[in-house]
This record gives structure tokens, C-alpha cells and sequence, in this order.
């Protein structure tokens, strides 16, 4: 069975790009367009990493963040930002949050698959 890994981005390219890069080696993509829609397409699955943006409307990434963290089952999910935002007062908060890991965009899609595999497998 392959590991299940949810991306959340508001951006559809980049949704497509990220959901491309790790369906083709070979694991299993839910799509969320932000924060409110990844906690309603979680509905009890097994998750095995999240990839979100930081900037997005309704629930951005860093309240994502909390808002998993915050369940049970996603105390122990690595859960990585990818984002433009590079600057250390905003990659503190991700990791005050809970963020496990930081891309930066624009990424190579090799650097996401390096950090997928080293983080999951």
C-alpha cells in the first residue's frame, strides 16, 4: 500500500506540480485548496506527511498546522511548509506551530522527493 501525502496550496499549478511530482513516484495524493478544505477531506484517513503552503485564504498554513496538530492522529505527521516566504521570524512561527520542515518556492522537483523520502520513506 502506498503512503498517502496531502498538499495544500491555493495555487492549482502548483497543486498539480507537487500532486504530479509525487504520484510519479508512486505514492497516493489528496489535493486541498486550503487549510478549512485539508481538515475536511481528512474525514478519519490515513495521512502519512502534509505538504502546505504558508499564504492561503480561509486557514493558512501556519493555523493548519495547529489545527492538526491539535488531533491526535497528527501529532507525530511530518508536515513540511512549502512557500516564497523565506524570512526567520516566519520559519520560527512554522516551527512554533509544528512544522517538521521548510521548502522554499520555486523547488526542484527532486529536492521534494529527497525530502519525502528522507521524512516517510
Amino acid at each position: 500500500m502506498s503512503k498517502v501525502i496531502m498538499t495544500v496550496d491555493d495555487s492549482a499549478s502548483v497543486r498539480q506540480m507537487v500532486s504530479f511530482t509525487i504520484r510519479d513516484a508512486g505514492y497516493e495524493v489528496i489535493e486541498a485548496v486550503d487549510g478549512r478544505d485539508a481538515l475536511s477531506k481528512i474525514n478519519g484517513k490515513t495521512i502519512h506527511m502534509v505538504i502546505t503552503d504558508l499564504n492561503m485564504p480561509n486557514l493558512d498554513g501556519i493555523g493548519l498546522i495547529r489545527e492538526l496538530r491539535a488531533l491526535p492522529a497528527f501529532k507525530f505527521v511530518p508536515i513540511i511548509m512549502l512557500t516564497t516566504e523565506s524570512q526567520a521570524e516566519i520559519k520560527q512561527d512554522g516551527k512554533a506551530a509544528g512544522a517538521t520542515g521548510w521548502i522554499v518556492k520555486p523547488f526542484k522537483p527532486e529536492q521534494l522527493l529527497a525530502v519525502i523520502r528522507k521524512v516517510i520513506g
